[in-house]
């Protein structure tokens, strides 16, 4: 059964961030890591529970395919949700990937 997607409140800068960065990079390639993102999400929306949970036993993470990224999410079953809480960078300090 499909989840509903909901999102934090500041996935909007995350998304902006990594799309304006990879922008300057290359032309395009800020859309091919917004494609990459949008797919996952889809994917965490059709089998949630596919990802395995972390370190914080209410979490899971999706590593987005190609890029260093990693969506991290909550599932509300009784809801039939799940929260995106953010779109977080590898190699940054792990605990900044939880928001409440």
């Amino acid at each position: 059964m499909t989840y509903k997607c909901e999102f934090h409140a500041e996935i909007e800068n995350d998304y902006n961030e990594a799309y304006a960065w990879y922008e300057t990079q290359k032309k395009g390639l800020g859309e091919r890591f917004l494609t990459f993102v949008r797919k996952k999400i889809e994917q965490i929306g059709e089998n949630p529970e596919h990802y395995g949970k972390r370190a914080r036993k209410d979490y899971r993470e999706a590593q987005v395919d190609i890029f260093p990224y990693l969506i991290v999410y909550k599932i509300y079953k009784q809801r039939k949700t799940v929260l995106i809480i953010s779109i977080h960078h590898t190699k940054r300090h792990p605990r900044k990937k939880y928001r409440n």
